[in-house]
């Protein structure tokens, strides 16, 4: 193998000849002076590298634009430059495969396909590099391409470490632009495009873009990895301080009261069956709950809270009586006088009772205490079936599904609030 890879060196494109068999390759790249291992599967090709094997052991190598590695490639699928490569090293397989280990000399250009035997065949053009001078220019692109190239090798666990050194050894612009190309984890068109590239300036132009890309993608994963770490760092210490919170609360005999009045407030909750949005709201305070120490204030403020949320009657409800003439009766039983109030509840009960899908109107009474705003409210409960339920807000007006009527009046609600 080390006499292959000797006389690999001191082929030149003299030695090249004009016609050699074509291997399409696909989803991989393959550059001057660097090595590849493969892995052939089509009969084809196994065909191919034996003959191969008996020549020269030369072969180019083409990127195929379709990515199905079981098809048959046919010239109109292939690049058109590619890399003269000499087999180095081949061994045959199971099932009629061939593993190879192969090196790039040079870069080639098919200028016309052949098909005079199973496989492809090409008379080829060798593409000699240019501009390949260490000039200012190059040298200042070879220098920024090492820089951010060690940088990448920091960043990435696949490439070793030696591989910066190595890098900083290389003094041909050519073989750097190469080498650097072949071991960055960019897209195989882009790697293309650096193979087609003969000015030896544009190829360094075209990897430093290729290097600072990769670059910043790896800088972004890594502070992505950074952030996920502070968090999970940031829940592990809140871990650690709540269990060292919780034995804390175990020697001051703490635990068991709080902990019996969250788990009481849970199952109320469950039991309730809240809407999602109160539910959330629900569970935030519990957590806040969770958190104060019982002799503070807000622990009070919030268990007040939660002993309201938890006994508003969130699924209940009751089916309506809409009897528009026991309505009468029992508003005329109840009240003398207040004609239009009455008048006005018995609209509202007919146009619900024709429309019952409809929500309703809010009825609103409003006057000084003691003109028959609550006994009013009472006798619509009673005429409808429900329950009466009569709650003082101060400032906030509510809407009780089960209530006895379908809003609370805030003019009612703040004299019953004062005048108590």
């Amino acid at each position: 193998m080390d006499d292959l890879k000797s006389s690999s060196r001191n082929i030149t494109s003299d030695n090249i000849p004009d016609i050699i068999p074509i291997l399409p390759i696909v989803d991989t790249n393959l550059f001057p002076k660097m090595v590849l291992p493969l892995v052939l599967i089509q009969h084809e090709a196994v065909e191919l590298i034996d003959e191969a094997m008996a020549g020269n052991r030369m072969l180019g190598l083409l990127l195929s634009r379709r990515s199905d590695i079981n098809s048959k490639h046919t010239a109109d699928d292939l690049h058109r430059i590619g890399t003269v490569a000499i087999i180095l090293k081949m061994s045959k397989m199971e099932d009629d495969k061939a593993q190879l280990l192969i090196q790039g000399l040079n870069r080639f250009r098919a200028i016309e396909f052949l098909q005079d035997k199973k496989y492809m065949q090409a008379k080829i053009d060798v593409m000699e590099s240019k501009n390949a001078d260490r000039n200012k220019e190059n040298r200042a692109l070879m220098a920024n391409i090492v820089e951010q190239y060690e940088k990448i090798v920091d960043l990435s666990p696949g490439l070793p470490s030696e591989m910066g050194h190595m890098i900083k050894s290389l003094q041909e612009p050519n073989v750097l632009a190469d080498m650097v190309a072949s071991t960055i984890n960019a897209p195989v068109n882009e790697k293309q495009k650096v193979i087609e590239l003969v000015d030896v300036n544009k190829r360094l132009k075209k990897v430093t873009r290729l290097v600072n890309d990769q670059l910043e993608i790896l800088e972004m994963g890594s502070k992505i990895q950074s952030q996920v770490k502070e968090d999970m760092d940031k829940q592990q210490r809140e871990y650690y301080l709540r269990q060292q919170l919780k034995a804390i609360k175990e020697e001051l005999g703490e635990t068991e009261d709080e902990s019996l009045e969250i788990k009481e407030y849970q199952a109320k909750i469950k039991k309730k069956g809240l809407s999602q949005e109160a539910k959330k709201e629900a569970q935030r305070e519990i957590q806040r709950l969770s958190r104060m120490h019982p002799s503070s204030s807000e622990y009070v403020v919030a268990s007040t809270y939660l002993d309201w949320l938890t006994s508003l009657p969130w699924n209940e409800s009751s089916k309506d009586k809409l009897d528009i003439k026991a309505a009468r009766k029992i508003l005329n039983n109840d009240h003398y006088g207040l004609e239009k109030p009455k008048k006005r509840i018995l609209e509202y009960l007919a146009v619900r009772k024709l429309k019952k899908d409809s929500k309703g109107p809010i009825l609103c009474f409003s006057g000084p205490p003691g003109t028959g705003k609550t006994s009013l409210g009472r006798s619509i409960a009673k005429a409808l079936g429900r329950k009466f339920v009569r709650i003082a807000l101060g400032g906030v007006v509510m809407k009780l599904k089960s209530g006895a009527i379908e809003g609370l009046m805030w003019e009612h609600c703040r004299e019953e609030l004062f005048s108590s």
